[in-house]
């Protein structure tokens, strides 16, 4: 059984800081590249970082590049995601999953959406 538990978020003033932890289990972590996504209330769920299987290279959201660092420990099967100069409209739930071979979708097979964590950007 797959599992992605995400924790850290919180509520955080404009211009503040976070940092979201994911815990893998139930599959062969470091043979998949990770993704964090968001949704935000009324929203689609988007993308908004990823990183590939050896952490070797990362990807942003044009919304969260420069401020957003997404990294991966392989022998803890922890992702993270480090979000510096928080905006209002970072307010959603973050989710993590493991993306398949386009680096941009869930891996089907990993069942379906997690809990994930809400971060709340208020002043």
């Amino acid at each position: 059984q797959v599992q992605l538990v995400e924790s850290g978020g919180g509520l955080v003033q404009p211009g503040g800081s976070l940092r979201l932890s994911c815990a893998a289990s139930g599959f062969t972590f470091n043979y998949y590249a990770m993704g964090w996504f968001r949704q935000a209330r009324g929203k689609e769920r988007e993308l908004v970082a990823s990183i590939t299987n050896d952490g070797g290279a990362n990807m942003y959201a044009d919304s969260v590049r420069g401020r957003f660092t997404i990294s991966r420990d392989n022998s803890k099967n922890t992702v993270y995601l480090k979000m510096n100069s928080l905006k209002p409209e970072d307010t959603a739930i973050y989710y993590c999953k493991a993306l398949d071979w386009s680096g941009d979708y869930p891996v089907a097979q990993f069942g379906s959406w997690g809990q994930g964590t809400q971060v709340t950007v208020s002043s």
